[in-house]
């Protein structure tokens, strides 16, 4: 018997920035009237998920428990989980009824969802496994207008706008404060001596130091720079969305990814110091030819051009319809 398509959609999450993203990204794209929840995993449940132990229902709290007692074979709810939490809900919710979708590895069988969401550089495989190149985003041409003018006053700063997209030391990368420093510096180099204007942003993983140096590397030069909450609302999207070219750290794919959905050329930094997954992901953006290593020096890829969007989001979306039609 065919079961019912989804009608409405549920976001389960840890609440953490890149894996909310991911989530929503997907129910937009589904164009899906979606409820966001943020998970708070009680132990044990949190050290062991998406492995559903004994008394799992009741991992999540009250609130949820009363939720999934309400689903029935007849559900017509989607269940997107992003992270290992989100995937022990999915989990959960499919159990009893719901179709569920994970985005990233839950580092067990694939088959316990009805897809699996994976990046490519990721080793994941099997029939209802979905890959992409980088990770999923909302961002298209329809985003990045909204992002202009809701940020017009960018659009005021003298061109060429360089935007820089700071990241940090993570697990797979060894990216130091002295080399984000260095970073900063030559780019500021390259623009006094073009003219132009710089629109910098640092991330929750950008050390404290090369946020403090931030203004002071970049007095005397046109632009905006964004440390934290005080500098107000962050700017990011008016930055993707003015930029004529992008300077991004090569940390994080999420960034990269976002950066790459962009219509200007992308300058990759930091790269010698990743390493694993994510250094798979960059060199096949450098072998797609959408990024290049950032070179301040050299002028060929450094002119602001119009370059072929990265966007997998919709592809994915429309994969995942097909999926749950047939599945």
């Amino acid at each position: 018997m065919q079961r019912p398509s989804p009608d409405h959609a549920w976001t389960l999450t840890d609440g953490h920035a890149g894996n909310v993203r991911q989530a929503q990204a997907l129910a937009a794209a589904l164009a899906l009237p979606t409820h966001d929840w943020t998970l708070a995993t009680r132990a044990p449940w949190r050290w062991l998920a998406p492995r559903p132990l004994p008394g799992a229902a009741s991992a999540f709290g009250a609130s949820f428990a009363a939720q999934l007692g309400g689903i029935t074979p007849s559900s017509t709810l989607l269940a997107i989980g992003c992270g290992r939490q989100g995937a022990l809900a999915t989990r959960l919710l499919r159990a009893r009824g719901a179709r569920a979708v994970q985005i990233l590895d839950p580092r067990v069988d694939p088959r316990a969802w009805d897809a699996v969401i994976v990046p490519a550089h990721d080793r994941l495989r099997g029939d209802n496994v979905i890959t992409l190149l980088g990770s999923l985003h909302p961002i298209d041409d329809a985003w990045l207008d909204a992002a202009r003018k809701a940020f017009h006053a960018l659009g005021a700063l003298p061109q060429p706008r360089t935007a820089l997209l700071l990241g940090g030391a993570s697990a797979h990368s060894r990216l130091d404060a002295d080399a984000l420093d260095a970073t900063v510096r030559a780019v500021v180099e390259r623009v006094r001596a073009d003219g132009g204007s710089v629109l910098a942003t640092a991330s929750r993983r950008t050390p404290a130091p090369v946020r403090e140096r931030l203004a002071n590397h970049l007095d005397g030069v046109p632009g905006i720079v964004w440390r934290d909450e005080r500098d107000g609302a962050n700017p990011y999207a008016g930055l993707l969305g003015w930029a004529d070219r992008i300077v991004c750290t090569a940390d994080s794919v999420n960034m990269l990814s976002e950066a790459a959905a962009t219509r200007v050329p992308v300058h990759v930094a930091g790269i010698d110091a990743l390493g694993g997954r994510p250094r798979a992901f960059v060199d096949a953006l450098l072998a797609s030819g959408r990024v290049c290593p950032f070179d301040p020096v050299g002028d060929g890829a450094w002119a602001p051009h119009l370059a072929e969007p990265l966007r997998e989001t919709a592809r994915v979306a429309e994969a995942v319809r097909q999926r749950l039609a047939h599945g």
